[in-house]
């Protein structure tokens, strides 16, 4: 009998229609080794965030389709479904969207840095309000941007 070795691209292309139907962007499918087990990891994000029923409708859902094929394996394995969360890069221009108005630190190709909270964003690229200034940067100019985690921000009323 062959075993069937696990590969996370494998799992990403299994899983990302059965989560899209949900609503759900796959985000990331990390497998990592845990003594004799594995760690399956699998992020899911969508508009608005997820909420605890998304997470437990795609936990469903990904262990419907692991259960149905032979992508893990023999070997045990723990899955653990998540959300995208802040720690991850914003790599697509959906990342952007859904965290207007979040202050984001950025290094560019060139490796300058700067810190700006998100304005407005498109397919093409992101505005930032750096210190009061509007900065629009293309996307292929971001070599890393992470969300900043704000204690304490004090929100200005909306008109």
């Amino acid at each position: 009998m062959s075993k069937v070795s696990p590969d996370s691209s494998r799992i990403t292309d299994a899983l990302r229609d059965r989560l899209s139907a949900l609503g759900l962007d796959l985000e990331a499918v990390e497998l990592t080794p845990a003594g004799k087990r594995r760690v399956l990891r699998v992020a899911v994000d969508k508009d608005g965030g997820v909420t605890l029923d998304d997470i437990a409708d795609a936990t469903r859902a990904v262990s419907g389709v692991l259960d149905d094929s032979d992508l893990m394996g023999e070997a045990a394995y723990t899955l653990e479904v998540t959300s995208r969360g802040t720690d991850r890069p914003l790599t697509e221009p959906r990342h952007w969207r859904r965290n207007r108005d979040r202050l984001v630190k950025v290094t560019l190709q060139d490796d300058t840095q700067l810190t700006g909270r998100v304005t407005d964003s498109d397919d093409a690229g992101v505005t930032l309000d750096v210190d009061g200034t509007p900065r629009h940067l293309a996307y292929d100019a971001v070599a890393k941007a992470l969300v900043q985690i704000e204690f304490n921000r004090k929100r200005t009323e909306e008109a």
